[in-house]
């Protein structure tokens, strides 16, 4: 309870992500036009259903690894959310301008993770796919626990394998192409490198000039 109380603040900064996911529902639609940046490693890549547990299974370990960091490890869980929010946006701002589109496959059978799978593709549409977010936080995880004082190789090794599934699925599920891996990867680095330098108390200050502006909004509406 005492570490509850201790961190409640900082961890309703995690309210930054569902505020921000509010913007892919709006782009998560081809109607100005949709791309497809499939490759012949694409065209090679089988479609595995089983691997609809590690993806779905991203939005516990993403959650579940900001609580690590935010309770154990203040600094990076900062860096790395605000590496995260600012990735969702540039993100956003790419669906805009540049829509991509991934052929689904039919699914044929009526097993349980078939059954997942449906559900993924009933509740996200084929749009929204270039950088992958799924990719861009995963790799992130990876980042935040290699730069944490909290590191350990047994830590590390868990991390990554967790993460690397989650990214390989994006590909066994067809929720994702290469190109998107690739981008997702090469942005988290950048925006990782970029925040990492600043001072915890910087980035701390700029989530909570956030929340008072989007609070201040709130009550004007």
């Amino acid at each position: 309870m005492r570490i509850v109380k201790e961190n409640i603040l900082a961890l309703c900064l995690l309210l930054s992500i569902p505020l921000l996911n509010i913007i892919y529902q709006v782009l998560n639609h081809g109607e100005r036009g949709a791309r497809q940046l499939i490759t012949a490693v694409d065209q090679q890549i089988p479609f595995l259903e089983i691997f609809v547990v590690p993806y779905v299974l991203w939005y516990a370990f993403i959650f579940l690894m900001f609580v690590y960091f935010c309770i154990y490890d203040r600094a990076i869980y900062y860096r790395t959310l605000l590496s995260f929010c600012a990735g969702m946006l540039v993100c956003y701002v790419i669906y805009f301008f540049f829509q991509t589109t991934v052929p689904r496959p039919e699914l044929m059978s009526d097993g349980i993770f078939t059954k997942m799978v449906q559900y993924v593709y009933g509740a996200d549409q084929p749009f929204n796919c270039f950088p992958s977010i799924h990719v861009l936080s995963s790799y992130l995880m990876i980042l935040g626990i290699r730069h944490s004082k909290m590191w350990t190789i047994k830590k590390d090794i868990i991390v990554s394998t967790i993460s690397y599934s989650i990214i390989l699925s994006t590909l066994f599920v067809k929720q994702h192409v290469v190109l998107d891996v690739v981008a997702g990867i090469l942005l988290g680095s950048l925006l990782f490198k970029l925040f990492y330098y600043l001072e915890a108390e910087t980035v701390s200050n700029f989530f909570k000039r956030m929340f008072k502006t989007k609070l201040q909004s709130t009550e004007k509406s």
